[in-house]
């Protein structure tokens, strides 16, 4: 069968039309299956948290205004195939109740969060020149002018809507205004204290019900990547190994399903480039090289500028070979002190002419890179002078440097400017 295999892909060598490609052979039976945004039929090891998500927004189904629910857990743990899933549902109900999805990613402000909800409901407004209250105006016309409209906002990643607390102020003061009809949200972070953050008025309202979702065990992960492995790979074009592998690996990454389904599928197309008919060990091992940096890429570009520059700084002192914590083992000479980290950020801070933040800020910063798996760190035990938190890259140094310095600060790159204090509605997109 190998060598079948590799003679159908000699015909690779001289393909020049689209049908060629398409027709060659390949390991992938539906390689969508392994998108970690496709939503299976069934999710395993989530039924409960269906069930918690159903029970929390059934009450638009009855004409009755749902709680906020607010969402939180690590990557990779099902949080945003849950509630799509759960939505599908909701969607077939045909009641009144409605429903938008939001990625806060790509509308990270007030503004553009209202814009992009008033365009799903309200078609004529789909261009642009319209100021907030415009939008704001037009949306609490047209729940009025529904039959008991309960609109539901799913905010996937919430956080990094830079002015959160005036954009909860404003559907706050929707829900305030309409006597007939509701906004609620549904809010989903990767920060796991997220909400610490949050101005109290917003924390009461945003987490009127909470859920946390907890990562998979490898057990569970090796499950996960069976069920998707059967519909999105051809039978016996994978290894049953390959598969341990990827759940193994990714178990080490917190038991994130995303990363376990991102392994397998670059797995695969390593394995179509290399002409073979089996996805084995090693192409697991060679996509985990792979997709690091990927990941590494897309979670350093959402970063606020001081986080950034955190993370420069520990990348920088990696590779300089300063000073490093002495633990008395084979890791020391991996580790840094602390405070000489928050010393090299404050020179980052002065050369790219950035407000040094203090240092309860600082450990924020730590905190969230740590979370989000840029960085490791453990707390000194003996042998040091005094206590301190020692820290090392998660990723490759020198990798995470050069993402740094391309995507940010050597193009002169805009970064997240901080929350505004006003709560007026007259802001433009951009203000």
């Amino acid at each position: 069968m190998q060598k079948l295999f590799q003679i159908q892909h000699a015909k690779l060598e001289n393909m020049t039309t689209f049908e060629d490609i398409l027709s060659a052979p390949s390991v992938f039976e539906n390689r969508n299956v392994l998108s970690p945004h496709f939503v299976p039929k069934e999710l395993p090891f989530r039924d409960n948290e269906i069930k918690r998500v159903m029970v929390a927004v059934a009450p638009a189904l009855a004409g009755e205004r749902p709680r906020n629910l607010f969402i939180y857990g690590k990557t990779g743990t099902g949080k945003t195939c849950t509630v799509r899933r759960v939505m599908k549902e909701f969607e077939e109900q045909k009641t009144s109740a409605q429903n938008v999805y939001i990625n806060c990613r790509m509308y990270n402000s007030r503004y553009r969060v209202v814009q992009r909800i008033a365009k799903q409901f309200i078609p004529e407004l789909d261009k642009s020149g319209f100021g907030l209250s415009h939008f704001y105006e037009k949306l609490i016309e047209y729940i009025k002018t529904g039959e008991q409209r309960r609109l539901l906002i799913i905010m996937d990643e919430v956080d990094m809507v830079k002015d959160l607390d005036e954009l909860i102020y404003t559907i706050t003061r929707m829900n305030d205004e309409l006597d007939v009809g509701s906004i609620s949200i549904i809010g989903i972070t990767n920060r796991l204290n997220f909400k610490d953050v949050l101005d109290p008025r917003s924390k009461s309202s945003l987490c009127e019900t909470e859920m946390v979702f907890t990562p998979y065990t490898p057990t569970q992960l090796r499950a996960i990547l069976e069920q998707r492995g059967k519909e999105g790979f051809k039978e016996g074009a994978v290894h049953e190994s390959a598969v341990n592998l990827a759940a193994a690996i990714a178990a080490q990454e917190t038991g994130d399903a995303r990363y376990a389904l991102k392994l397998l599928l670059k797995a695969g197309e390593f394995a179509d480039e290399r002409k073979i008919s089996m996805v084995t060990d090693k192409e697991v091992e060679e996509a985990r090289r792979n997709v690091d940096i990927d990941l590494a890429t897309e979670t350093i570009a959402t970063l606020p500028a001081h986080q950034q520059l955190v993370l420069l700084s520990v990348c920088s002192l990696s590779l300089k070979g300063a000073s490093y914590a002495k633990l008395g083992n084979s890791d020391a000479e991996r580790n840094l002190m602390s405070g000489e980290v928050y010393e090299e950020y404050s020179k980052m801070c002065r050369k790219y002419k950035k407000p040094k933040r203090s240092a309860r800020w600082y450990r924020e910063y730590l905190n969230d890179l740590e979370m989000l798996g840029l960085i490791t760190t453990i707390e000194s035990g003996r042998g040091m002078r005094g206590h301190t938190r020692l820290i090392k890259p998660g990723y490759d140094a020198e990798q995470m440097r050069k993402i740094i310095m391309e995507q940010s600060f050597a193009k002169d790159v805009q970064f997240a400017s901080p929350k505004q204090s006003t709560l007026s509605l007259d802001g433009e997109e951009g203000q």
